[in-house]
């Protein structure tokens, strides 16, 4: 030792000291990073060979050259309101015609939160008649001739026979579900043209229609009902409908600052104003209503529909105007359905990218049908696939109830979307649930089956996918 310098002896000293430092710190990293208890995946195969099929996950990870999801939870974006469907007036009438048991085991499965259940979160009705009830009709149809403009003659009776009785068996079950409210038409002597068919609505009479919409909220509160939002006009470009209104952009302005926003205020309605409800090939239309000041401080957000556009055009109205929320409302499955089809299309643009720009719901068209295709209005959708087939108490699940099921069973309203990541054919997207854990949706896009890893934090796991399928990780930290 005493030919060793006092100068070599410091530097041992010092690279002893770090090296220990380093281990130290590493450990501390180790001991505050996630650490995964468990991961479960639920996975659907596009040849229905395994259908929303749970599946325990070894979570262990060897070096590769996987393409990794890496789950970014410090990067966050909106919070969700929920996933769910239309609950048309024919969706009611078949479900309010099973026998009580048959209706209460399928409404429970639809919308009870728990272990065993899909969990559905959010509804949008029609208020009024959509193209989906077996009739046309509104809640102050009058004599030709006859006006109403105080509401004295508003009656919420054609929804009395089926939908209200149902949505409080639904509410009965899940009493905190979220419920949008969108008009296919006003009663027709409101119209330009005294048709449930196209048209628009007079001027004269836009006051009264705002209390035509005041009035609705509050009989449907007094039948125990919450109405969370209500959008101005379904497809406001689209009048050939039955029934339908048109409504340009400038229209639904004038319409909210100068009737709908002042008579829900006076009111003390709290239900949100939502526009647009119609296609991602418009984006301009909700942002020149958002840039009229006046109608834009009664507008919680817009609504879209992909009949038209691509899914990112809604993202245009968030970066115009990022204080107003945004939401999916409508899709269709055409009859008899497609299944690895509607399963690969509308998890990539609806619950994937619906999701990744912006959207706080995503909700399919039409909860229920029968195997017609039945009921609808004269000129109404004659091939709009329910989520399930209802035939007296026989219950069919078709493609929009899995595709929904994949995010609703975890997906909870208040989880946050977080960042991931989008490699090559694996497109997903992820939110950190209210509970602490993680979901994360993904579609293998490509032709053949493909191993990838996912990564939160320091710690990954690998799995395999079936070309065309979904699956769903729920971790848990």
């Amino acid at each position: 030792m005493k030919n060793i310098s006092l100068y070599t002896v410091i530097l041992i000293a010092t690279l002893f000291l770090t090296l220990t430092s380093a281990g130290r710190e590493k450990k501390q990293i180790n001991q505050h990073a996630p650490e995964f208890k468990q991961v479960v995946a639920y996975v659907t195969q596009p040849d229905k060979s395994i259908l929303f099929a749970k599946q325990q996950i070894k979570v262990q990870s060897t070096p590769n050259s996987n393409p990794t999801i890496e789950i970014l939870a410090e990067k966050t974006f909106q919070k969700m309101d929920g996933f769910g469907f239309t609950l048309t007036g024919g969706s009611a009438f078949h479900i309010n015609n099973m026998s009580a048991e048959k209706r209460h085991e399928l409404l429970t499965e639809l919308f009870a939160f728990d272990k065993e259940n899909i969990g559905i979160s959010y509804l949008r009705i029609s208020l009024g008649a959509s193209d989906l009830d077996a009739e046309v009709f509104s809640y102050n149809d009058l004599p030709e001739g006859e006006t109403d403009v105080k509401m004295e003659k508003f009656s919420l009776a054609p929804d009395k026979k089926f939908l209200i009785p149902v949505l409080q068996e639904i509410l009965a079950i899940n009493p905190e579900i979220k419920i949008l409210a969108s008009p296919w038409s006003p009663p027709t002597w409101m119209k330009t043209n005294n048709s449930s068919k196209g048209g628009s609505l007079k001027p004269e009479y836009y006051d009264a229609y705002a209390k035509y919409f005041v009035k609705y909220v509050l009989e449907m509160q007094k039948e125990g009902i919450r109405i969370d939002a209500i959008t101005v006009q379904n497809e406001p470009l689209h009048p050939g409908n039955n029934p339908s209104l048109l409504m340009p952009a400038t229209e639904q302005a004038d319409f909210i600052k100068r009737s709908l926003g002042p008579a829900f205020k006076a009111a003390g309605v709290k239900t949100k104003i939502i526009i647009y409800d119609h296609n991602a090939d418009k984006p301009e239309y909700p942002i020149s209503v958002l840039n009229d000041p006046e109608a834009k401080k009664y507008v919680d957000g817009s609504a879209f529909h992909l009949y038209g556009g691509v899914i990112e055009n809604v993202s245009k109205v968030h970066e115009a105007h990022p204080d107003k929320n945004l939401y999916f409302t409508e899709q269709w499955i055409g009859a008899p359905g497609n299944f690895g089809g509607d399963l690969k299309w509308h998890t990539k643009q609806l619950i994937i990218g619906a999701s990744r720009n912006w959207c706080k719901t995503v909700l399919e068209w039409n909860l229920a049908a029968d195997p017609k295709q039945k009921p609808h209005t004269p000129g109404g959708c004659t091939q709009c696939l329910g989520a399930v087939t209802i035939d007296g108490d026989l219950v069919i699940r078709n493609p929009a109830y899995y595709i929904v099921a994949h995010a609703s069973k975890f997906v909870r309203p208040g989880s946050v979307r977080v960042e991931t990541n989008i490699p090559t054919e694996l497109p997903n997207v992820a939110f950190k649930a209210p509970d602490g854990t993680f979901v994360i949706v993904v579609l293998n896009d490509s032709d053949s089956a493909k191993n990838f890893d996912i990564k939160l934090g320091i710690k990954a796991f690998t799995c395999s996918l079936e070309k065309g399928s979904v699956v769903t990780f729920v971790i848990s930290q």
